[in-house]
């Protein structure tokens, strides 16, 4: 019995949806950020393939997938870039506004 390859990589593709679902929400929020990291890497990845791809078809319809398939990956790491950027904000100290003064301590006044 001859499997078609069409069936063989639907199947890869719906089993590498399940497994990225478990494993994107079992992930600690302390860890979301060097995974995002990671993540952006592969899509640079990626875009490499995809550019191939787009290069080396001689088809308009393999051209116009693999260009398409740059824009969407292009999209995918820069916005992975700024989602990281703001994650990494939410770390930072926020430094006291220069219009407010520090409350003076009362506790060596009340003597």
């Amino acid at each position: 019995m001859d499997i078609s390859h069409t069936i063989i990589n639907l199947i890869i593709f719906v089993l590498a949806i399940y497994v990225g679902y478990h494993v994107v929400w079992t992930v600690t929020p302390a860890l979301h950020t060097p995974l995002m990291a990671v993540t952006n890497a592969i899509s640079a990845i990626v875009i490499v393939g995809a550019m191939l791809a787009a290069g080396l078809t001689e088809g308009w319809t393999g051209q116009i997938a693999g260009t398409v398939a740059v824009a969407l990956a292009a999209v995918n790491v820069f916005g992975g870039f700024l989602v990281t950027q703001r994650m990494l904000e939410m770390f930072k100290k926020k430094e006291p506004k220069a219009g407010k003064a520090a409350p003076a301590s009362t506790a060596g006044e009340q003597a």
